[in-house]
C-alpha cells in the first residue's frame, strides 16, 4: 500500500518536483579546503624609522625688559598676539628724557660757541707769531685752547647722543618677531633700567624646534649597521624627521639639525633636535610629540602586515606559513620595528614564503588550505564592484 501511495505521489507531482523518486541516493559531498588570505613575502627596500618622545621648543625666546627708568604710560599690544620685530610694546613717560635732551643740546651749543672763539683767537695769534709780534708760547697756548674747545664740543655731542638714546629707550619695542605672552606690567607701573623683571615674553614659533632623545645603544647599533652596509643613509648631512601629534601625523616634514656630542650619564640618552616649519602656529613650546626620524634604508628588508604576526604562549612571535603542499605550518620569527602597520622581520622568513593574514579561525597547524593572495583578492573585489555611471 505504501509503495502505491509513493508511486501515485510521484505521478501527481511530476518529475519536475520529485525527480529523485527513482534516482539512487546522492553521494556525500567531497571536502573542500578552506580559503585563507596570504601575503607573498618579498625583500624590498624599507626605510628604517625610529619613533621617539620629544618636546616642542622655541627657536628664539626674548624677555622684554626696560632699558630706561620711568613710569609706564601706555601698552600698545594685545596679549597672545603676533608681533613683528620693532613693533612698539610699551611707552615710558618721555618728558624727563626730552628735558635732558634739551639741556644737553644747550650745552653743546655753548661748547660750539667756545670753539668758534678759540678758532678765531688761535688764527689771530698764529698771524701775529708769523710776524714776530707775539711770542711762540702765546701761539702754543692758543692752539691748546682751540684743541680743548674741540674736545669739549665732542663730549657735549656724546652727551646729546646719550640723552637721545635714553629718550628712544622710553619707547620699548619688540626685539624679535614672534608671539607675545601676557603683559606682566600695566600702565602706571614704575620700571627701572636693566631690571631683572621682564615686561613680557616673545617666542618665535616659525620655524620651531622639536627636542627628543634616543638611547646611546640604539645610535651605536644604527652606526654599526650603516658601517656594515646593512643600512644605507637616507641622505648626506641631514635626515628627514616627522612629527606625530595626538596620534595623527603633522603634515609638514622637518630636518634633523644635530646630535648632542655627549651622553646623559643619568639616563644614557643622546639629545637630538629637529627643525619644523610652523606657519599656522599649531606647534606650541612645551607640547609633547612623537618624533619619527628616518635613520637609514634596509635595501633587502622583509616586512609583513601587523595582523599576520601571532603571539605564542611564551610571548614569542609566530606566523602561519602555507607550505608548497598546501598545508599550514607554524613558524617562529624574530621581529624588529613596527612601521606603518608592518613588522620588520629579521629572522624566520625568506622571500617566496606565503604567510597567512586572514582566516586563522578556519584551520589548525597541519590542515590543508586553499591560499588566496591578498593582491588577487583585492583585484577580484574590485572587479565585483558594480560600475558607476
Amino acid at each position: 500500500m505504501t509503495n502505491r501511495v509513493v508511486a501515485i505521489a510521484c505521478l501527481i507531482a511530476g518529475s519536475a518536483l520529485l525527480g529523485g523518486c527513482n534516482d539512487p541516493a546522492p553521494a556525500v559531498a567531497k571536502y573542500a579546503p578552506p580559503e585563507v588570505s596570504v601575503v607573498n613575502v618579498k625583500s624590498e627596500p624599507f626605510t628604517v624609522v625610529r619613533e621617539l618622545p620629544g618636546r616642542i621648543a622655541s627657536v628664539r625666546v626674548a624677555e622684554v625688559r626696560s632699558r630706561a627708568s620711568g613710569i609706564i604710560v601706555e601698552r600698545l599690544f594685545h596679549q597672545g598676539s603676533d608681533v613683528e620685530a620693532g613693533d612698539i610694546l610699551y611707552k615710558i613717560d618721555p618728558r624727563p628724557f626730552e628735558v635732558e635732551v634739551m639741556a644737553q643740546e644747550a650745552a653743546q651749543a655753548k661748547a660750539q660757541a667756545v670753539l668758534d672763539q678759540a678758532n678765531k683767537q688761535a688764527h689771530r695769534i698764529a698771524t701775529l707769531a708769523s710776524q714776530h709780534v707775539t711770542s711762540e708760547a702765546e701761539n702754543e697756548k692758543a692752539i691748546a685752547a682751540k684743541r680743548q674747545a674741540e674736545a669739549d664740543l665732542a663730549a657735549r655731542k656724546a652727551e646729546v647722543a646719550r640723552a637721545k638714546l635714553n629718550l628712544d629707550y622710553a619707547t620699548i619695542r619688540a626685539p624679535i618677531k614672534g608671539r607675545i605672552g601676557a603683559a606682566l606690567v600695566s600702565e602706571g607701573a614704575l620700571v627701572t633700567a636693566n631690571d631683572t623683571t621682564n615686561l613680557a615674553t616673545i617666542r618665535q614659533l616659525d620655524p620651531i624646534y622639536a627636542d627628543f632623545t634616543q638611547s646611546a645603544a640604539d645610535l651605536i647599533r644604527l652606526r654599526d649597521a650603516l658601517d656594515r652596509g646593512d643600512l644605507e643613509e637616507v641622505s648626506k648631512g641631514a635626515a628627514k624627521v616627522r612629527l606625530i601629534i595626538d596620534g595623527r601625523k603633522y603634515p609638514l616634514d622637518g630636518r634633523l639639525l644635530f646630535s648632542e656630542a655627549k651622553v646623559d650619564a643619568s639616563t644614557g640618552q643622546v639629545t637630538l633636535r629637529g627643525e619644523f616649519p610652523n606657519p599656522n602656529g599649531e606647534l606650541l613650546p612645551g607640547m609633547y610629540v612623537r618624533v619619527m626620524i628616518e635613520q637609514g634604508v634596509d635595501t633587502d628588508a622583509i616586512a609583513i602586515p601587523e595582523q599576520a604576526v601571532q603571539r605564542g604562549n611564551s610571548g614569542s612571535s609566530e606566523v602561519y606559513v602555507v607550505k608548497p603542499d598546501g598545508r599550514i605550518a607554524k613558524q617562529a620569527i624574530r621581529t624588529g620595528d613596527l612601521q606603518d602597520g608592518k613588522w620588520l622581520v629579521s629572522e624566520g622568513l625568506k622571500a617566496g614564503d606565503h604567510v597567512v593574514v586572514e582566516g586563522f579561525q578556519k584551520f589548525v597547524a597541519g590542515d590543508l588550505v586553499s591560499p588566496i593572495s591578498t593582491d588577487a583578492k583585492l583585484s577580484a573585489d574590485a572587479a565585483a564592484k558594480p560600475a558607476v555611471n
